[in-house]
């Protein structure tokens, strides 16, 4: 039952669907050169959002084959894509950190060699 007790879910839309994931990285967080750690603005991306932008923009998948390896929609992949791409370009063009932690996902480590990142052993 959802935390708001009416037995179906509160507010717009459908629930957000948990994504599955292969890949969590060594480092989690990227500051811009020369930048003062207190004058730092953040910008957080989730780790399905850099799944998403793993699978279609390093590894070169189409967003059909992403969609299915994460256990989403298209359109859903699409939605991750975008706000990752988007948060990436935002810290890169104005000098803001980058972390990447929280998200709706499940860790498959059993599926992490079929989906190995390039360069990888």
């Amino acid at each position: 039952m959802p935390r708001c007790g009416h037995g179906r879910g509160c507010g717009p839309g459908r629930m957000r669907r948990m994504r599955s994931i292969a890949f969590l990285p060594d480092t989690n967080f990227y500051k811009p050169h020369g930048v003062p750690a207190v004058d730092l603005e953040i910008v957080i991306v989730s780790h399905e959002e850099l799944e998403a932008i793993r699978l279609v923009d390093f590894l070169g998948l189409e967003q059909e084959e992403a969609a299915r390896r994460m256990d989403i929609s298209r359109k859903a992949l699409a939605g991750d894509l975008k706000k990752g791409r988007y948060k990436i370009a935002d810290a890169v063009l104005h000098g803001k950190g980058i972390r990447i932690e929280g998200g709706d996902y499940i860790f498959h480590r059993d599926r992490t060699n079929e989906f190995q990142t390039e360069g990888s052993d």
